[in-house]
């Protein structure tokens, strides 16, 4: 599927633009499912002011959403329609000062939580455990292994709809269990952390050891998005599945993984319509045996193939 090419009404809206925008981009190679249609229009910023310059400048009609590493993505088939903002290396730096860390919003969760082991500063750990970009972990108030995001944000900065420079500080974010209160239409773009003292050498086995159980427990190897629902309040999502007799479940080509039944994993011939046919199939039966409705941990996009 092909979308309208919205980049020559767009390019006289932003002159000065110097990030890339490509029409009808495909979507699968930065979605760690592998699948899905194309974007409308790809728009890769250079920096925060070119960002905004394009924020400033997109019609009022247009939808847009924005991607980091696609880690906990489903795009569907027939793609997305309107602009997907792609946070790359642009937005990848990381900084430390005493005990705050300094990160954009398309760096990796993995490499702040190092910065900090490496320089001594304790608290942040658990974002060794969170396959995605900071900018999601924002979003989401990511967490894993016991800590949370709400933990440890001192502040957070974006880029608001119209193109403004807006800051939050840890209070105003909103913060509840995998959501944050945030208008959806400001692009995070940095965040800054703080945690405690600590020995780097101490810092860095307790990384390990959530390394090896991640490796031991969860499809780290394969084509998936993650944990694919939340936990509902008194349970564990991967205990529903796997009592609703989901462990190991396939459609077409994707699979309830049966070494952790809150993943789904795409074996290799998958379509998203499958991975989300296979997800509702999970969800239902979970509801028919405990009246228990799984929430969606993964984000879902775009438009039917």
């Amino acid at each position: 599927m092909t979308f309208p090419d919205l980049i020559p009404s767009l390019r006289p809206l932003m002159p000065g633009l110097r990030g890339s925008l490509e029409a009808n981009a495909p979507m699968a190679p930065l979605s760690w499912f592998r699948t899905g249609g194309p974007a409308q229009a790809l728009f890769t910023p250079v920096d925060e002011e070119d960002l905004a310059l394009f924020m400033a400048g997109l019609p009022a009609e247009i939808p847009f959403m924005v991607v980091g590493l696609g880690s906990n993505l489903l795009v569907r088939d027939g793609g997305l329609e309107g602009v997907v903002i792609r946070l790359g290396k642009g937005f990848g730096a990381i900084a430390v000062d005493g005990l705050t860390v300094t990160a954009g919003a398309g760096a990796p969760d993995v490499k702040v939580a190092r910065a900090a082991a490496e320089a001594g500063i304790k608290g942040l750990s658990f974002l060794r455990g969170i396959p995605g970009a900071i900018g999601g972990v924002l979003r989401m108030n990511g967490g894993a292994y016991g800590g949370e995001t709400k933990d440890v944000l001192v502040s957070a900065r974006g880029v608001a709809r119209d193109g403004s420079l807006v800051t939050y500080d840890a209070a105003a974010m909103g913060f509840s269990y995998r959501r944050c209160g945030v208008p959806a239409d400001v692009v995070f773009t940095q965040a800054i952390f703080a945690g405690e003292p600590g020995d780097r050498d101490t810092i860095l086995a307790e990384m390990q050891k959530i390394t090896e159980a991640r490796a031991s427990s969860q499809p780290v190897n394969t084509r998936t998005g993650g944990s694919t629902f939340k936990n509902p309040p008194g349970h564990s999502a991967w205990k529903l599945v796997d009592e609703a007799g989901c462990r190991g479940l396939t459609i077409g080509g994707a699979q309830v993984s049966p070494m952790h039944t809150n993943f789904l994993v795409n074996l290799g011939g998958a379509s998203s319509a499958d991975i989300e046919t296979l997800g509702e199939t999970v969800r239902e039966r979970v509801r028919q045996r405990t009246g228990i409705e799984l929430e969606w941990e993964i984000k879902r996009v775009g438009v039917a193939g």
